[in-house]
């Protein structure tokens, strides 16, 4: 059984444990408390932080106060998301919500403090009070940033102007999310209803080629009727992003965005010239694609539908989860051992219930364990969802082991490294048991399929970005003309020509949030070329790999990300670790051609 009526007839067992962090509501009302007295405190270090004593005890507490808020802050998010329709829950989170905003608000006045210090004046602190080396690494991180702040008029200025720079994502939000209406699609029965997102991801990978095409059509339908008012939005935030680029002395908006990570500007430029010397795999797939479905024309609707069809499997949670550690034994036993205390000790809540949250997601909490969301539907997916969660989840759980609260957060740089080295294991682990020839086109075809999701069309987006922000930089216009343009453009090139184009295709950038959120894709792309070279090399027993890779899960942010990967033996500074992602990929092609 899969589906339940109420939270109430799920087995105790794949609930997850709230206790953890909070055993009874008492608690929390009195962290609550404690958390507005330490924020009341650490305003009056405001104006008084005169030598090292003062740094030190300034960041000591705020420390403290930032460890009891993110318990509280997740035991509220976590209730919440159990039933997002419980309104008690809700107030929980919004007091939450409000008391984040008080605690910022008191320890604003610190970053323009530590930037005003010259780099003399930080030494002396550092040297004369013992306590200060914990936070060194962190102290000069931030004094990194100092030729990019500005006055303290003007950074107020900036300041007091956030929320009009963030109205750009923020009226996208409400039009992606509150406003928009899908056109119409046809029920079995004949009867026509309103297109939902959840419906078109299942319909556009329908067999029937006139259900995905009127759930194309339909999905598309706002977006073009749109295009004016989103090309706007989108246009405004990229040259908002431009702006401060320039105003904080930055040489582009796209080092700006790299800058936090460390990360040359080179990696970005690399990741797009390596994948578009290698796209040859990915024109021989589609052209596999168009002769399996059998079809004159290949069209954009044609892309997601699974080429081999009739393959269901049923996979319980219970068989997911032994089907997950025989996969990933090649981690060692302190990886297994570590996953199964996730089960016993009730880490997952495992099945879709009314009011849940949809999705998945792990949220690890520094000081009691990581908390990890499902909604397992006994099928291939899920199976696949419970890797990808337990990457993140044992990476948040040894980074917080092994490393102090300060540095045991991992960065979003290096976050899908571990879940997709886990997805590699898994299907490498499929394949290698697998004996029916259907089902092994099919998880061939899966991966095939992910891989051009997480790798190509994010490449593609990447340079997307980086092409309109050059536009917005040399002063040239942006509209929907010049947005359609650039995507038309790269979408021929990235997909090759067996694509017969219909007119939405060249709309494509008015559907992707991502693009409020600068040059943050690219991420998804470097993490997945990394974990797809770590794991070929664990799996050809490469004893020195394995031991750098889990000591890397260990890290947390203890390092800067491309320093991290350096020492799993991923230089992403190079062409390398990309060329051979796309060897892998040719050879996944070639075995399913022939298949």
């Amino acid at each position: 059984m899969t589906t339940y009526a109420s939270r109430a007839e799920v087995p105790e067992q794949e609930k997850w444990n709230l206790a953890d962090l909070y055993p009874d509501m008492s608690k929390w009302e009195e962290d609550l408390h404690t958390i507005d007295e330490m924020g009341e405190n650490l305003k009056k270090f405001d104006g008084n932080i005169q030598d090292g004593h003062s740094l030190f005890q300034y960041l000591k507490q705020s420390e403290e106060l930032s460890f009891v808020f993110n318990k509280l802050f997740a035991f509220a998010m976590l209730k919440v998301d159990e039933d997002t329709r419980v309104t008690e829950s809700q107030s929980y989170l919004d007091r939450a919500r409000q008391l984040s905003v008080k605690v910022s608000a008191a320890n604003s006045f610190f970053m323009p403090f530590l930037l005003s210090l010259d780099e003399e004046t930080l030494k002396g602190y550092i040297a004369t009070e013992e306590g200060l080396q914990y936070f060194e690494q962190d102290l000069w991180e931030s004094f990194r940033y100092k030729q990019h702040v500005l006055s303290k008029e003007k950074e107020e200025v900036l300041s007091q102007l956030g929320e009009a720079l963030s109205a750009p994502s923020n009226t996208y939000g409400m039009i992606n999310n509150a406003d928009i209406k899908f056109g119409e699609v046809t029920k079995n029965n004949g009867e026509k209803v309103e297109l939902t997102r959840g419906m078109y991801a299942k319909l556009i990978e329908d067999e029937d080629r006139e259900k995905r095409k009127e759930a194309y059509k339909a999905y598309y339908q706002p977006y073009v009727h749109l295009k004016n008012s989103i090309a706007s939005t989108l246009s405004a935030a990229i040259k908002n992003n431009v702006t401060i680029a320039k105003i904080r002395n930055y040489p582009s908006a796209l080092e700006k965005s790299l800058f936090g990570d460390n990360v040359p500007k080179e990696v970005y430029e690399n990741l797009i010239a390596a994948t578009k010397e290698n796209l040859e795999s990915m024109y021989r797939y589609n052209k596999i694609r168009k002769e399996k479905l059998k079809l004159d024309e290949l069209r954009q609707y044609d892309l997601s539908v699974p080429l081999v069809s009739g393959v269901k499997q049923v996979i319980s949670y219970d068989e997911a989860f032994e089907t997950m550690c025989n996969a990933l034994a090649p981690l060692g036993e302190e990886y297994i051992s570590t996953l199964k205390q996730f089960k016993e000790d009730r880490y997952f809540d495992v099945r879709e219930t009314p009011g849940k949250r949809s999705g998945a997601y792990n949220l690890g909490v520094y000081g009691v364990h990581p908390f990890i969301l499902l909604n397992h539907q006994d099928d291939l997916d899920s199976l696949f969802t419970l890797v990808h969660e337990c990457g993140h989840g044992v990476h948040s759980k040894l980074s917080s082991q092994h490393q102090p609260q300060i540095t045991a957060r991992y960065s979003i740089f290096v976050a899908e490294v571990a879940s997709t080295v886990n997805e590699v294991l898994l299907m490498n682990y499929l394949l290698d048991t697998e004996k029916d020839p259907d089902l092994r086109k099919h998880l061939i075809n899966h991966f095939i399929d992910k891989f051009k999701g997480t790798f190509f069309t994010q490449v593609m987006f990447a340079e997307f970005e980086k092409k309109t922000h050059e536009l917005a930089e040399q002063g040239k216009p942006l509209n929907v003309d010049v947005f359609s343009q650039v995507y038309e453009e790269l979408f021929r090139e990235y997909n090759g020509d067996e694509l017969v184009f219909d007119d939405e295709v060249k709309y494509g950038w008015s559907r992707i949030p991502h693009f409020y959120r600068p040059f943050y894709v690219y991420k998804y792309a470097t993490g997945f070329v990394s974990a797809i070279h770590l794991a070929t090399k664990i799996l050809e027993g490469d004893k020195e790999t394995l031991e750098n890779y889990l000591e890397f899960l260990k890290s947390g942010s203890s390092d800067y990300p491309l320093e991290l990967l350096k020492r799993t033996g991923v230089d992403l500074t190079t062409p390398y670790p990309i060329e051979n992602s796309m060897k892998k990929f040719g050879e996944l092609v070639e075995e399913f051609s022939k298949l």
